[in-house]
């Protein structure tokens, strides 16, 4: 969703709590990596998720676009599937049986079988999708905007709206996503940072600066940071971007 940016601020901030609007930056932190893994350099990485001891990853570009799973240690794309070449996919995430996929800009999400990745269903939505996540009841979608959608997961329905907000101001450009403890972690667009945004209040409680993350040398041909997926059973966050060469586990740290 490409809007004018002082209009969606003002829109935003008219309609901010008043505690939201006063409250002080949130403060940043840095990492530490914790274990480097291969990644397909060719891989437009747009949506990454962790289940059952793979990742999961939505890939894009027209022509390029796959959903895949892939063995973490090594990299191996054990099983994909590929989109038509008229769709740019994006954000992708599992809720319960079935993985969802994001287009960009032809406003229609792809639902498919997760262990066959035979698809049932599609959903139509409005504006631009980029990244998708879920929490325990809802899917949750970022369209570029500071905005973040909550949907039906049955019917892609919007059943609430939050915005991603710092210090009075809204953080636009929302891309990857991932829910973890109760918050959604947001890649933010053309940046090396991600930002924690209270998934009740869309209230930004903090962000991550992952700069250095690659060498300069691996920085060459390489697009932007995108990609983050949490291992809930053994707390580990996993980050990378779009043709990458490597993934990490990292730690957060102040």
């Amino acid at each position: 969703m490409r809007v004018n940016a002082v209009l969606l601020g003002a829109a935003i901030l008219a309609s901010a709590p008043s505690s939201a609007v006063q409250a002080p930056p949130a403060p940043r932190a840095s990492f530490t990596v914790v274990h480097t893994y291969p990644h397909d350099p060719s891989a437009f990485t747009q949506g990454l998720e962790y289940e059952d001891g793979f990742l999961y990853e939505g890939t894009g570009l027209n022509g390029r676009s796959s959903i895949r799973k892939v063995k973490i240690e090594t990299g191996e794309v054990v099983q994909q599937r590929a989109l038509a070449a008229q769709y740019f996919g994006e954000g992708i995430t599992i809720w319960q049986n079935d993985l969802f996929e994001l287009t960009w800009r032809s406003q229609l999400a792809f639902m498919y079988d997760r262990v066959t990745f035979n698809q049932k269903k599609t959903f139509d939505y409005g504006g631009e999708g980029w990244g998708l996540t879920h929490d325990d009841r809802s899917l949750i979608m970022s369209d570029g905007s500071a905005y973040l959608r909550f949907l039906d997961p049955a019917t892609f329905a919007v059943r609430r709206r939050i915005a991603a907000i710092d210090a009075g101001l809204p953080i636009t450009e929302l891309n990857e996503l991932e829910y973890a403890r109760g918050e959604i972690y947001a890649n933010v667009w053309r940046t090396d940072s991600i930002v924690r945004i209270a998934a009740d209040s869309g209230r930004v409680v903090g962000w991550i600066d992952l700069r250095g993350l690659l060498s300069a040398s691996e920085q060459a041909g390489v697009d932007v940071l995108n990609g983050i997926a949490y291992d809930a059973q053994h707390d580990r966050l996993f980050v990378t971007g779009k043709l990458w060469p490597k993934l990490f586990e990292i730690k957060i740290r102040p």
